[in-house]
């Protein structure tokens, strides 16, 4: 089924930029939220340029604020005629040991990315239950699958609970019109992961990683690790193998 009226978060930088980019590519219409407005104006204006037939809607949006995401879902479902599919991208990569007088940082990576995260599935769904259809994605982490020590513990216990709610929400609709996909990337170079431009062998170009999640969107697999069979084994290993044996990759 294709899915042409796409809502991303967190579309102002990274991964949700790039997805937009290439959905505008294909044709699809967009809805983009971020907290950053002026980039999402400059990326609004890049897309309606590059591509005229493609409507894009924009909304400031701080995700953790449930009163506005249920809002801002719903004007951005009005102007684009419905929505078909919702990628739950925005998050937090900020951390600090846990205990070391920077819970500041840490509450709001998990209030982001969990909390946040919970709050667009409860306004995706009652867009989709309503219509009876849709798609829900959700962008979690490779780090969902091992607790990450240090100043990555908040992060990947986030992510982690972004993972157990696909998994959940995938097992209820499995028999609905509603699919779900989650997603566990590894390294991509962003702003965000602090990679870009980084030549390490363990991580993927912003391009290679980015195509490898719309390919996996839009076949709507029910759960994947990614870019490549490396990162699939890599998700195997930290999910089954003994720590004592996985312990190089945390």
């Amino acid at each position: 089924m294709m899915r042409n009226k796409i809502l991303i978060t967190g579309a102002s930088s990274g991964l949700g930029e790039e997805m937009a980019r290439r959905f505008a590519a294909q044709g699809r219409d967009l809805a983009l939220c971020a907290r950053r407005g002026a980039r999402l104006e400059a990326l609004r204006d890049e897309l309606r340029s590059a591509h005229p037939r493609v409507t894009v809607a924009i909304r400031e949006l701080d995700v953790t604020d449930h009163e506005a995401v249920v809002r801002v879902f719903g004007e951005l479902r009005d102007e684009l005629g419905g929505l078909d599919r919702v990628i739950v991208n925005a998050g937090l990569g900020k951390g600090s040991r846990i205990g070391t007088g920077r819970a500041d940082a840490n509450l709001a990576t998990a209030r982001t990315n969990f909390v946040g995260a919970l709050s667009q599935c409860e306004a995706a769904l009652q867009i989709f239950r309503k219509q009876n259809f849709g798609h829900l994605v959700l962008v979690s982490s490779i780090s969902a699958d091992r607790g990450l020590p240090g100043p990555k513990a908040a992060y990947s216990a986030s992510k982690a609970g972004v993972s157990a709610l696909g998994e959940a929400l995938t097992a209820e609709l499995v028999k609905s019109p509603i699919a779900v996909t989650t997603l566990l990337p590894g390294y991509i170079a962003t702003e965000m992961s602090g990679k870009a431009g980084d030549s390490d062998s363990m991580t993927a170009s912003l391009d290679e990683g980015v195509t490898a999640m719309v390919d996996a969107i839009d076949k709507e697999s029910r759960r994947v690790a990614l870019p490549g069979t490396k990162w699939k084994a890599i998700d195997v290993a930290l999910r089954f193998l003994p720590h004592a044996w996985t312990s190089r990759f945390v």
